[in-house]
This record gives structure tokens, C-alpha cells and sequence, in this order.
């Protein structure tokens, strides 16, 4: 006779009382609707809030209007052992709720006001060099219908700097290859027109002509302008798949994860002497400050350069 095991609640703790929950319901729901918030970044703040719900309850706060700073800088303290950015994250979620809360006359005052969160390192980017995205670029092989995707998503991804989630999204409208544009709706519902360069229109007229036809499943296919092979849209998880596949058939040993071709396009253009505030459009990056971390990656490229070339270093 074999016993069933019960699944894990994935939030372990005590159970949440309703003002505490529903007050986190209703932040999501504010978020959503004011914001235009992803429902990924909305799922990872209600989880961070309920985490944070159960530390309170454990010390019987019954509503949000009864915790404490002391409350909250205790919570915050008991994530020490999480990554900085991790941390950080989870303090970003907790101060827009507290503001939401006094917005909302839950409570009158702000109680993560006083809270420091963790010192960030700022990291900067991993990016390629432009011989190694072109092995990137070059890396599909043949002319059939898969390639033919493969190699206009991989010139998409490089010559407009688009997320991940931005190009597995977008639809056979949004292109406009007469203007050589693709409009695109990033973070926050934000529409952003963003050049096609001369390779990537090329490589998305041989994939619309050639290859996206072999691909239509008239009862499952709409607008998606990339297909899988049966016919669907391609799921970001794809989209990364695909791009690690052909990163390793290109010999990188670079880590390839999200954003390393748009790393790298902003970084080459930067490079190529692109104004800061052009590429900031570009990315969609909503500050400027964003954008200027690709100044200091261009910088240590620039060092590097000389500790390798110049002959009084060579000569050390």
C-alpha cells in the first residue's frame, strides 16, 4: 500500500490572515491597472509581500496597519543570507506597497522609511566582440525553413537590441520593412520605434517569403511573426534556447543568458560613437542612468585594448 505525499505549500509558513492577503491582492490589482506591470514582476512582488506577510504573522500582526518598522528591518534582516540583488528587490517591493498602503488611508504613515537596504555592486555586462557575434550570426546553417527563423531572429535580436520577451511577442504588423522600423511595446505597455539594420530587414524578407510560409498551420497560426514548427508562437524559453544553441555551435564560451546580444548591440554602438541618449530610445530604457553602465563597459574594453596593444606594455 503506498501513501500519497502531500505537495509542499510553496510559500511555507502560517496561513495569512485575510487583511494581510487581501491588502496584497488589492496592490497587484492597483499595479496592473496603473502601471501596465508585467504579470511576471507582479507575481514576484505578491510573492515577496506574502513572504514578507508571514514573517509578521509568526509575530501575530493581525493587519497591515500593526507592523512596525522594527517589523519590517527584521524581515529585511533575516534575508541576509539571499544575493544583494536579490535582497534589494524584495525592499523595492516593500516600499511601493507601504506607499500604496498610505495612498490607500490603510495606514498614515510610511514604516519602511528608515530602511537601508543592501550595497549594490554594480556588474557590468558580459557583451561579445563583433568577430564573435558574427560567428553567432553565421552559425544557422542551410536554407531550410529553420535556419532561414533562426538567422533573422538572431540579426533582429543584435541590430535593434530587443528583449527577449519583446521579440518573442511581436507580430507580423509591427514590422515595418518599407521604413526599415519595427515598433515595439516594452516594459510597461511603452511603444518605442527602433531601426532594422540593412542585414536583419534582409534576413526577416527571406524568413516572410521563404521560411515563415513552411511554418503557417492554418488552424494554430495568427499574426506571431516568428512560428515554431508547429505553428505557434515561440515562447521566450525557445527564443533562449535557440540562442544558446547556436552560441555553442559558435564555439563562445562566454555564459550566454537574456540580454547578451542586446549587451552587445548597445555596446558596439556606443563604441561606434552613438550618442548615449540614442540608445537609450533604442533600449527603452525609462533613465538614463540605465543606459550609462554601457560608458563603463566600453571604458574596460578601451583599457584592455591598450594593456594588449600598446608597445610600452608590451615591452613590461
Amino acid at each position: 500500500m503506498t501513501v500519497s505525499k502531500k505537495k509542499p505549500a510553496p510559500y511555507p509558513g502560517p496561513a495569512l490572515p485575510p487583511a494581510l492577503d487581501d491588502a496584497i491582492t488589492d496592490f497587484g490589482n492597483a499595479l496592473s491597472l496603473e502601471r501596465g506591470r508585467s504579470p511576471r514582476t507582479l507575481e514576484a512582488y505578491e510573492n515577496d509581500l506574502r513572504q514578507c506577510a508571514r514573517f509578521v504573522t509568526a509575530r501575530r500582526v493581525r493587519s497591515w496597519a500593526g507592523i512596525t518598522p522594527a517589523h519590517a528591518a527584521a524581515w529585511l534582516g533575516s534575508l541576509h543570507r539571499l544575493a544583494a540583488s536579490s535582497a534589494a528587490r524584495k525592499l523595492s517591493a516593500l516600499r511601493m506597497f507601504a506607499r500604496h498602503l498610505v495612498a490607500a488611508r490603510v495606514r498614515a504613515d510610511d514604516f519602511t522609511a528608515l530602511l537601508t537596504g543592501p550595497k549594490l555592486r554594480r556588474q557590468l555586462p558580459v557583451t561579445l566582440t563583433t568577430s564573435e557575434v558574427a560567428r553567432i550570426l553565421a552559425a544557422p546553417s542551410g536554407g531550410g525553413a529553420q535556419a532561414v527563423r533562426d538567422r533573422a531572429i538572431l540579426e533582429l535580436f543584435y541590430s535593434s537590441g530587443l528583449r527577449v520577451s519583446e521579440l518573442a511577442g511581436l507580430k507580423l504588423q509591427q514590422v515595418d520593412r518599407e521604413n526599415g522600423l519595427v515598433r515595439v511595446f516594452g516594459k510597461g505597455a511603452k511603444e518605442r520605434m527602433v531601426p532594422l539594420g540593412g542585414a536583419a530587414q534582409a534576413a526577416l524578407t527571406t524568413w516572410l517569403e521563404s521560411g515563415r510560409p513552411a511554418f503557417v498551420k492554418a488552424s494554430k497560426t495568427g499574426s506571431q511573426l516568428f512560428l515554431s514548427r508547429r505553428g505557434t508562437a515561440l515562447s521566450r524559453q525557445m527564443v533562449w534556447v535557440l540562442v544558446k544553441t547556436h552560441a555553442r555551435q559558435a564555439g563562445i564560451t562566454k555564459p550566454v543568458k537574456p540580454h547578451l546580444l542586446r549587451h552587445s548591440f548597445a555596446t558596439h554602438l556606443l563604441g561606434g560613437g552613438a550618442d548615449l541618449r540614442a540608445i537609450q530610445e533604442m533600449l527603452g530604457h525609462a533613465n538614463i542612468s540605465t543606459t550609462q553602465i554601457y560608458t563603463a563597459v566600453e571604458q574596460t574594453h578601451l583599457v584592455e585594448h591598450h594593456a594588449k596593444h600598446h608597445p610600452r606594455n608590451r615591452e613590461q
